[in-house]
């Protein structure tokens, strides 16, 4: 660990990732809350926020993957964040002349940029972290999106009480223009010449056709499908679940949002102190395997504190599977290649997700709620055969894996 904090990329975009998630959370509480006031408590509003935020994961990340491949991530990275703090300067002016709407799309500039900004810094690691640093790497930024995680809502909250909207916006502004300074300092970094030919289109064509003569990246893509899938039924019923199977309140819920936290907290530190040791088809088989049984264990229970603990349990495990495959897949995918993988990969599973939430409402009414819970699980536990699939390259000093 003491290596990777002397890496001066790590640094930097761990730092502008923290800046970054503070940003979000401020964004996320206040334009909530201010929707909510502005439409005096409108359903529809609130959950076009959720729209505008998700809907550019579509339409954008493929092609924000692509086209990471073929910019400069250095200047993208910096590109999009003073873009962020740009727009959102624009908004905050029509929001103060009382064109509350435009707020919408402070979700949607941020959601798009994103898009752009995160598959170049999986670009930048490629290029400047070590191998073996890669897997505490990926684990440390875990932990800062799992820790924002139990904090971030708290810190929205006060935000925006203390200061409105307005002032929120403003510390937007001002956050984004930091991240993006501080990325200044990233090293220099030079695009091989083959990279530059090409339409978008055909380079789009490259990646799918690359993720497709790659065993492991269609295997891996199609356990988040399925992930996503299950989770995607089951997510929607959380509140369903605290009230029918353990009888408590339905603001109860949040004490079980945070305990998922926490345990993404626990779990990303694990893996980034442990999963350069670990066999990542061993973790990745267990952790299948164990998010199912959660889920189905979630569903028959009726005691409080086993539900918790499951709850806890699945955060857990969650992340440490994301640092595990993270830092597989940025060590298993060549350079030319990350940005268009990491674009596939992430829509396929929310879609998935969206699939399965649309579906989640009407199989509780057709099945009940245990059964739904049952049927995500088993939906799940499909991915288990689908690591044991799997064959990661052998690391220094260590046997190859068996073939396949």
């Amino acid at each position: 660990m003491k290596d990777l904090w002397k890496n001066k990329v790590f640094v930097l975009v761990a730092s502008a990732d923290l800046i970054q998630q503070i940003g979000i959370w401020v964004r996320n509480m206040a334009l909530l809350f201010y929707v909510i006031e502005q439409t005096n408590n409108d359903p529809v509003a609130v959950s076009l926020l959720t729209v505008f935020e998700y809907a550019p994961i579509f339409v954008f990340s493929l092609v924000g993957g692509t086209l990471a491949d073929r910019w400069n991530p250095k200047r993208t990275m910096i590109a999009g964040d003073a873009l962020s703090a740009v727009s959102i300067g624009a908004i905050l002016v029509l929001v103060m002349a009382g064109w509350w709407q435009a707020v919408f799309a402070a979700t949607a500039v941020s959601a798009i940029v994103t898009q752009f900004s995160q598959p170049s810094s999986a670009v930048m690691f490629k290029r400047h972290v070590p191998e073996e640093l890669i897997p505490a790497a990926t684990g440390v930024t875990q932990s800062l999106m799992a820790l924002f995680t139990i904090a971030g809502p708290v810190l929205g909250t006060v935000v925006y009480s203390w200061a409105g909207v307005e002032s929120s916006l403003a510390m937007l502004v001002a956050l984004f223009a930091l991240s993006a300074s501080l990325q200044l300092a990233l090293p220099t970094y030079k695009r091989e010449p083959r990279i530059a030919g090409g339409s978008v289109w055909r380079e789009m064509l490259s990646g799918w056709a690359y993720m497709r003569s790659q065993r492991n990246l269609m295997l891996i893509t199609l356990s988040f499908a399925l992930i996503g899938l299950g989770a995607g039924l089951i997510q929607p019923l959380d509140v369903f679940l605290v009230t029918e199977r353990l009888h408590l309140d339905k603001e109860d819920l949040q004490w079980f949002y945070s305990l998922g936290g926490i345990g993404m907290l626990i779990g990303g530190a694990a893996a980034a102190t442990l999963g350069r040791k670990a066999n990542p088809r061993l973790v990745v088989t267990v952790g299948f395997a164990i998010l199912a049984l959660s889920v189905a264990v979630e569903a028959l229970s009726v005691w409080t504190g086993l539900t918790a603990s499951m709850r806890f349990l699945v955060g857990a495990t969650m992340a440490f599977l994301q640092v595990v495959l993270g830092a597989a897949l940025v060590s298993m995918v060549e350079e030319a290649y990350i940005g268009r993988v990491n674009g596939t990969a992430t829509p396929i599973m929310m879609a998935a997700m969206l699939i399965g939430t649309a579906a989640s409402g009407f199989l509780m009414k057709t099945i009940t709620l245990v059964p739904t819970y049952l049927l995500a699980a088993a939906i799940v536990f499909l991915s288990v055969p689908l690591a044991l699939r799997l064959r990661f390259p052998a690391r220094k000093g260590e046997a190859t894996d068996s073939a396949g």
